[in-house]
């Protein structure tokens, strides 16, 4: 991870926990504005990949930032990101909604993996991450991105499909994917 990367993740997180400190010491206006900002898109993401229901998703987003509005006294930065303590009280929000949905629809079943699993609720998480890192990029870079992890296309056939230079996508693919290495070392997953 280089040094620009991770001093900007520091400053990044650093403002969070600033604005979080402010939320606990009573200011909810500007400061739970902007976590909801950064944050709200994500947690929807998260609500539709855990609980299956867009009502239920936007459900999630209310619970989850009323959690963080009553919780902000309890957070210590020296024990997580904001970023982290948010997504533990959206899962415990996840898991809460799952469990009452599954009282009044008694065949529901088990709970999703990842409301359970710390490991497929951390894979939830990155994908979540690497799909906000995607939508960051240039229009041009992450399509020839998509096109080719998503539709299995090589360089050559990318330049025939969006009938530009093969030199221009070699030369879009390699500043996509050098933004995007930024953008994930920016949220902690470079590497």
């Amino acid at each position: 991870m280089d040094w620009i990367s991770t001093v900007a993740g520091e400053r990044v997180a650093a403002e969070e926990a600033r604005l979080l400190a402010l939320v606990a010491s009573g200011n909810r206006d500007e400061p739970l504005v902007e976590l909801y900002r950064r944050y709200s898109r994500r947690v929807y993401g998260l609500g539709l990949r855990l609980l299956g229901d867009r009502g239920l998703a936007e459900e999630l987003v209310q619970e989850t930032f009323v959690r963080l509005w009553r919780s902000a006294s309890r957070y210590d930065p020296g024990r997580a990101s904001v970023r982290t303590f948010l997504f533990m009280l959206a899962r415990r929000a996840a898991v809460d909604l799952w469990r009452r949905r599954a009282r009044h629809e008694h065949s529901l079943g088990r709970e999703p993996e990842a409301l359970v699993d710390d490991e497929a609720f951390e894979a939830v998480l990155v994908t979540l991450d690497v799909r906000d890192a995607l939508d960051e990029l240039n229009p041009k870079h992450r399509e020839v991105l998509e096109l080719h992890y998503r539709g299995d296309l090589t360089q050559q056939q990318i330049s025939e499909h969006l009938q530009v230079p093969l030199g221009t996508v070699k030369t879009r693919t390699y500043h996509a994917l050098r933004a995007l290495k930024t953008k994930l070392e920016e949220r902690d997953l470079g590497d």
